[in-house]
């Protein structure tokens, strides 16, 4: 599937508060929380230029998100991010006044932080991100997981000390579970997706993945043409968009939305003209993208900053990671996790569908970004699909 933005709020400036959550703004408080974090720095930007004059594209670049904070994946910034300022907000509150970044392993506000719980469902990486900023801060988190989730990924989440909670069915009614207990037992939900009435905390989260963002201008050497990013409930997506329009303006470029086929409720919305539900079908390989309705406030920003929404198969994710891993013409190798290399992998569609490439313009001249959303997050996964261990890709040929 392949559709051009034709929604009616299309290239219009964006509703006043996703700009100031997602502009420079919401980048500098992010920063400001980075700076406490004593095993933050940049993850890579990789340049590809033989994949690009393979392609037929004129360079390519990718952000490698795989070494974020020790956790591997871009969400290490968002969910962790939003539980520091959740903390700090409730000790601003007990001590009445207002209390900073720096202030965040004070034993005043720690003490605060005791008395907090926070909860969320996930398929893996999110819920590793809350956890691990709960127990940043000395807060207490309850993760919960749904059946599909492996034990792997469930075991990673338990390092940074949360109660896990597993949840018979599928990714929603483990939402539905967490709700529920949180509810009852006055634990806050931390979600990357928002609903009706449940904005606050996701725009949290989405204003943490502004920092890669941020990065990525710094370390390009040119302005890209193109960028293609993954989307599942459209949190990152819409991040980098709004950011995108929101620091460059006119200069901003093409900005295109991949999801799986398997689980395409961003495009399906576009092609209804608003967000809706899809069906369950049948499982993606790109677990972390399998999502069936698309957050209020990705979906509020997409419609207005995206200029094109399309998807991808199962075969393509899996030739994407197994490409990455082999490089040629002298490419570094990447680490890309199953849902990591999906960006890319709609530039490949891209350029192989001439339809598709004539209607996005890409071409010699095209300078394109994708994001390496996540590395091998599920070790043994990863070798299934790839034949190698993700260590063997990362030390390069013998």
């Amino acid at each position: 599937m392949f559709l051009s933005n034709a929604h009616p709020d299309y290239r219009q400036p964006l509703d006043p508060a996703d700009g100031d959550m997602l502009g420079e703004a919401g980048a500098d408080a992010v920063d400001a929380y980075l700076a406490q974090r004593d095993n933050h720095a940049p993850t890579p930007l990789h340049a590809l230029p033989g994949l690009a004059a393979e392609l037929g594209v004129g360079a390519l670049h990718v952000k490698d998100e795989g070494f974020r904070l020790g956790l591997g994946s871009f969400k290490a910034l968002g969910g962790a991010y939003a539980v520091a300022r959740l903390v700090l907000a409730e000790a601003g509150r007990a001590l009445g006044r207002p209390v900073e970044m720096e202030e965040m392993q004070e034993p005043a506000v720690r003490a605060v932080a005791a008395g907090v719980t926070v909860a969320c469902a996930t398929d893996g990486n999110h819920g590793r991100s809350v956890a691990q900023g709960a127990g940043l801060m000395g807060a207490a988190a309850a993760i919960f997981v749904h059946s599909g989730v492996s034990d792997e990924r469930v075991a990673a989440i338990a390092r940074y000390g949360a109660r896990m909670i597993r949840v018979e069915g599928t990714y929603d009614d483990s939402v539905a579970e967490a709700t529920r207990v949180a509810q009852q037992e006055g634990w806050t939900i931390v979600s990357d997706t928002s609903w009706p009435g449940y904005e606050q905390i996701p725009a949290l989260v989405m204003q943490g993945y502004t920092a890669m963002v941020r990065e990525a201008l710094r370390q390009l050497p040119e302005l890209p043409t193109h960028v293609f990013v993954q989307a599942g409930v459209g949190g990152v997506a819409a991040a980098v968009a709004a950011h995108l329009q929101l620091v460059l303006g006119e200069r901003r470029p093409r900005f295109i939305v991949v999801e799986p086929a398997r689980a395409a409720c961003v495009c399906e919305s576009v092609r209804v003209g608003a967000p809706v539900r899809i069906a369950h079908g049948e499982p993606t390989v790109m677990a972390m993208l399998e999502c069936y309705e698309p957050s209020r406030i990705a979906w509020r920003v997409l419609s207005r900053a995206a200029d094109a929404f399309m998807t991808v198969d199962e075969e393509d994710a899996v030739a994407v990671m197994n490409r990455l891993a082999r490089p040629v013409f002298g490419d570094p190798a990447i680490v890309a996790g199953e849902s990591g290399g999906a960006g890319l992998a709609g530039l490949l569609r891209a350029m192989a569908t001439p339809e598709i490439r004539t209607a996005l313009d890409l071409g010699p001249s095209s300078r394109v970004f994708v994001i390496n959303t996540e590395g091998a997050t599920d070790p043994g996964r990863y070798a299934e699909l790839v034949g190698l261990a993700p260590d063997v890709v990362r030390a390069g040929p013998a």
